[in-house]
């Protein structure tokens, strides 16, 4: 009985050591994506019924003086900013509704907005999750900085892509597929997402600037959650003496810059993993739902308040991704709307927008169920 109890509520069992952490990063996200379109839509002048964590039956709550409901409910897998005017959490117009707010009402209801003030408002949930990762690798390198390796190869393995295009140990790498490249961590990046590409390697070799091409094979490694991963690899190794090591330190200007730009390239490498996982040639079993997430939160929070936090902007960039995506009723299909109205100057027919929206409701529905049965059966 005792070591049943341990199992679950002691400090690694699944309660404080992967519920609560996975709770954590989850509920950071959700709230601040949700804050991007409270803030931006109250700017706008913009009423919002209610701001909820979670959805379903409501565990705790107050109105404000402003008549906005602040909530948490029972099921804490995302959450809503409910506009006046709204019919339900995903902001579609409700013509009954409409007809029965007063004058007030109306001069606030979300759907009653020129489109650019609706269009704003719905692009911050996405842009905020990028914000909040822009901070958190910014505060991340202005404490600690960056651990660094010269682009510089150690050792090649035999027969591997690296080998055969003629790679040797010595060789400094300069440029992958034309972009420049400054530590091994850039090349690593550069290769890892592009299993199955030729790829345009320039090489320093004795003083002499030479280009090989290599196609990267996929291989899998077990990454520092300890998860299994799938990824890219020429066959080339480096180490802390060939590499000579060190850690740069940053001024919080070149921190923030740093944040921009690591959130930059988590965005460019996530884009370009849907765009291969369309196609098929990404493995299914790196797409994950909230059971790989809460593992992944245990395993961060055993490392470290550091890792949880840096998983939080992590998947707080994918968030972001997903919902920009053109799939109503994800922001990225009002967005779609939007553009519509904007071009045909009137809104798209209550027929036509009800049809769409099954269709990406279903979608979106299919995609959960896939992610679900990834995590429980699948993989």
């Amino acid at each position: 009985m005792g070591e049943f109890l341990t199992a679950i509520f002691g400090s690694e069992g699944l309660i404080l050591g992967t519920l609560v952490p996975f709770l954590f990063v989850l509920l950071i996200v959700v709230f601040v994506h949700e804050m991007g379109h409270y803030l931006v839509g109250r700017w706008c002048g913009i009423g919002v019924k209610a701001f909820s964590i979670g959805f379903g039956p409501e565990l705790i709550g107050y109105t404000a003086r402003n008549g906005t409901r602040w909530k948490l409910c029972a099921v804490p897998l995302g959450g809503y900013v409910k506009f006046v005017g709204d019919m339900n959490a995903t902001s579609t117009p409700d013509p009954e509704s409409t007809e029965m707010l007063t004058d007030a009402e109306r001069r606030v209801a979300f759907h009653t907005q020129p489109v650019w003030k609706r269009a704003l408002t719905v692009v911050a949930g996405p842009m905020f999750n990028f914000l909040l990762t822009i901070v958190v690798f910014t505060v991340m390198f202005s404490i600690y900085g960056r651990g660094v390796l010269d682009p510089t190869v150690a050792e090649v393995r035999p027969g591997s892509p690296a080998a055969v295009a003629g790679i040797e140990p010595g060789d400094r790498f300069v440029a992958v597929n034309g972009t420049t490249v400054e530590s091994f961590a850039d090349v690593q990046r550069l290769v890892s997402g592009r299993a199955g590409d030729p790829l345009n390697f320039t090489i320093n070799r004795g003083g002499d600037d030479l280009t090989v091409t290599a196609t990267p094979e996929l291989v899998e490694q077990t990454d520092a959650l300890g998860n299994v991963v799938r990824t890219g690899v020429i066959g080339v190794v480096n180490n802390r003496d060939v590499g000579q090591a060190r850690v740069v330190t940053y001024s919080p200007t070149e921190a923030l810059q740093q944040g921009v730009l690591e959130t930059g390239y988590i965005i460019s490498r996530t884009g370009q993993f849907l765009q291969r996982f369309v196609v098929g040639r990404e493995d299914k079993c790196q797409l994950g739902g909230p059971v790989k997430i809460a593992e992944m939160s245990g395993q961060a929070a055993k490392l470290g308040f550091q890792w949880l936090i840096q998983l939080a902007a992590l998947l707080s960039v994918g968030i972001g991704i997903l919902n920009l995506l053109p799939i109503p009723p994800l922001d990225g299909g009002h967005l779609v709307f939007y553009a519509v109205e904007a071009v045909q100057r009137r809104p798209v027919s209550e027929r036509v927008m009800e049809a769409v929206y099954r269709v990406g409701v279903f979608a979106v529905l299919c995609f959960m169920g896939f992610v679900f049965w990834n995590d429980l059966f699948g993989c």
